[in-house]
């Protein structure tokens, strides 16, 4: 055991023997395209050390089908969309999210792009949708239904979503494949066309077996293979789903699972459940009970054919908020789950499921099964422990985590990859082979976080240039050139207009001066007029004066008038200099070249964060067909397993 409390698999499937010999893993995913059949190597660990545990590979069908974020309408049923941080910013898809090889759900988010020093405003200026594309996750697609309402992933028609899904898992296939070279790449493309096989085949059977398949049907045929095909051996596994596991009647009300439940159903455990869980919650976001209605409990019920909704007990009726909520009239309050059970398949038959919400899921299962978890899987364990801490719950398994690094996993592997564009200016090439590539990924991860710093330090044009020119070279030390050029002579004629702006700023001066002496003369000049003159015998002296007054009044008005024209000369230079044909090109070609630099940044942040932050994170969670396309003898898998860092998270 290492001092981060970390073990090898053998070691924890030693430790686990010790604590809970008896009770099943279980494998519980949206999607058997993804990371789930890397947990074979589990199994196949187990049964080589000699344990007799059963591992059963589950699929979660109970959450609805991911919707578009938007809430726009599109045409059609289903479509594969990327994840950005604009449009599909809040996009949520499990059930069928598909990553090609080195991909994964890492956006770029805006606020990095900021930080890493890129001018949004001005490339919004020339592409205004610009952000789109910017910020979408590399290498990865979810699709997603275009109902205002999905289904649960257990009712929802193979039928319809099948083209989607067929077409999307095309191309990771085909993006995966594009990233092998050589021999490899022609035995990628066969076992590629494996998978699509095995998928044509599952539909096939199950159309055969009933007329009515789901995409969770699907996915439960597809489990066996999916984990052998990634193991590179055959792999004995159960299979199950979540609503076969919580099918709630009276036969199986009075399993394990279920005492979870009985504690926010039992009126003499009710209230202290219920604040047990609030207090759980708090402050994480999540909705406290009373936001679900009167009666709320933390759990869901599906009634077939009807939907999902929260379940809500109160002392004369069991409702279910389904879409048309359901009710059930109570002659007397419930005692227990059975009762629950009872009066739910009274009125809606045996197959009603009960699913626990985010934080109650974890408990009933853990309750007779261990999970095992990928790190970073499942974002509400830590209130979920609250949960049970707060309720005394102690007879919960702990969850097996395992945690990758296949990349490093990868030095076992022969194959020559080709490196998709992202990653080529930081491996510094475009084909290299899976060693090099194992032993190089971590240092160039830590470059590209040091290059993101770098670049979030560039804040004037003329350092990003310079930057771009040392670091890119090619034609960027003559376009450095240009805009020193340009940005010189910009400068200058810059100077000319703050001359000249200052010179009528001078002559502003001059005109507040000759309007208060304008005033001053024709005050003067009447004031004599009406002394003197008005009505009065005419006066040699006081004509004489009158005419100077005059005179002055006169002059001030002339050099008025002057100061105006001049005024309006320097206006006119002024124009002059700012809007020549030379100048507005010259202010045009310096503001292109601003756009192109911050382009050109935007693709160093894009294939820095990709080959760091996401690079990292598809090694941890790799979709588990990878390992067999790219090292078909299943050494890297082997490696990628033996390898992994295991701990026991406990529940309680």
């Amino acid at each position: 055991m290492d001092g981060d409390g970390t073990m090898s698999v053998k070691e924890a499937l030693a430790q686990l023997e010790k604590l809970t010999p008896d009770a099943p893993f279980l494998a519980l995913g949206q999607t058997i395209f993804w990371d789930e059949p890397m947990k074979a190597g589990i199994a196949l660990a187990s049964r080589r050390i000699g344990y007799g545990r059963r591992f059963i590979a589950g699929v979660h069908d109970t959450d609805y089908f991911a919707k578009l974020p938007s809430g726009k309408r599109q045409p059609g049923k289903f479509k594969a969309l990327p994840h950005n941080d604009t449009a599909t910013q809040g996009l949520w898809s499990a059930a069928g999210e598909f990553s090609s090889l080195f991909g994964s759900e890492t956006v770029i988010t805006r606020d990095s792009l900021l930080k890493a020093g890129l001018k949004i405003g001005k490339i919004v200026q020339k592409r205004p949708d610009f952000l789109d594309e910017a910020t979408e996750a590399w290498g990865w697609k979810g699709i997603v239904s275009l109902d205002d309402n999905p289904p649960i992933t257990a009712e929802l028609p193979l039928k319809q979503v099948l083209p989607t899904l067929q077409e999307t898992l095309d191309w990771a296939l085909d993006s995966s494949v594009a990233c092998l070279a050589g021999e490899g790449k022609e035995t990628a493309e066969r076992l590629a066309d494996e998978i699509r096989t095995m998928l044509c085949d599952a539909d096939e059977e199950l159309l055969e077996e009933k007329p009515k398949t789901t995409l969770a049907d699907l996915y439960r045929r597809l489990a066996p293979a999916m984990y052998s095909f990634a193991a590179s051996t055959t792999v004995s596994i159960e299979t199950t789903a979540t609503t076969e596991l919580l099918r709630f009647n009276v036969e199986t009300a009075s399993l394990p699972r279920f005492e979870l439940l009985n504690l926010f159903v039992a009126e003499a455990t009710r209230k202290q459940a219920e604040q047990a869980y609030d207090q759980a919650v708090q402050g994480s976001g999540l909705y406290e009970l009373k936001r679900f209605g009167t009666g709320a409990v933390p759990f869901d019920v599906i009634l077939p054919g009807i939907g999902r909704g929260t379940l809500r007990i109160t002392k004369r009726a069991v409702i279910v908020m389904t879409p048309q909520p359901q009710f059930i009239t109570l002659r007397k309050p419930l005692q227990n789950v059975q009762e629950l059970a009872a009066a739910l398949e009274r009125k809606f038959g045996p197959n009603c499921v009960a699913v626990g919400k985010a934080v109650t899921l974890i408990g009933m299962l853990a309750r007779e099964f261990v999970f095992v978890f990928h790190e970073g899987a499942s974002a509400y364990v830590q209130l979920s422990r609250k949960l049970h801490q707060a309720l005394k719950l102690k007879h919960i398994n702990p969850i097996l985590r395992v945690r990758y690094s296949a990349w490093d996993a990868l030095q076992v592997c022969c194959s020559w990859l080709t490196l998709p564009e992202p990653f080529q200016g930081p491996f510094g090439a475009r084909e290299l082979c899976a060693p090099s590539l194992a032993g190089r990924w971590r240092a160039v991860g830590e470059e590209q976080k040091a290059l993101l710093a770098t670049l979030g330090e560039l804040r004037r044009p003329v350092e990003l240039l310079q930057f771009l020119e040392g670091h890119l070279g090619g034609s960027w030390k003559s376009l450095a050139e240009e805009y020193k050029q340009l940005h010189d002579e910009l400068e200058t004629r810059a100077a000319d207009l703050e001359a000249a702006r200052k010179r009528r700023l001078k002559l502003y001066e001059v005109r507040r001066k000759l309007k208060v002496a304008r005033l001053d003369a024709e005050r003067a000049s009447g004031d004599h007029f009406k002394q003197f003159v008005f009505e009065k015998a005419a006066d040699g002296n006081r004509e004489k004066e009158r005419e100077k007054l005059q005179a002055r009044v006169e002059a001030v008005r002339h050099e008025a008038q002057e100061n105006e024209r001049a005024i309006r000369g320097l206006m006119h230079e002024q124009r002059e200099i700012s809007s020549s044909e030379e100048i507005l090109k010259a202010h045009d070609r310096r503001r292109s070249i601003e756009v192109e630099s911050e382009l050109a940044r935007l693709h160093l942040i894009r294939s820095a964060i990709i080959s760091s932050q996401g690079l990292k994170k598809a090694g941890q969670r790799p979709s588990a067909w990878w390992l067999r396309l790219v090292c078909p003898d299943g050494l890297w898998f082997r490696q990628t397993v033996d390898s992994a860092e295991c701990y026991l998270e406990p529940l309680f």
